[in-house]
């Protein structure tokens, strides 16, 4: 279901520790662009959660998700 064309590599800027998740407040790990406009920030738990319905929208997805540590 991954769609290349939807999902970049290398973003114009990395996601910092004061990017926070918009729908709980964690580390921002993902980076999504709305085809209307407009930007969302995900912890990697609700970037995976949200990630079928925001490509059905087309949205551009950056995911910075490797960064995490283990």
């Amino acid at each position: 279901m991954t769609n290349p064309a939807a999902t970049l590599s290398t973003p114009d800027t990395h996601l910092t520790r004061s990017d926070r998740c918009d729908r709980c407040g964690a580390q921002a790990f993902i980076r999504v662009q709305l085809p209307a406009g407009g930007e969302l920030l995900f912890c990697a738990h609700h970037g995976k959660q949200y990630e079928g319905k925001l490509r059905e929208l087309d949205a551009t997805i950056v995911d910075e998700t490797d960064s995490l540590e283990p």
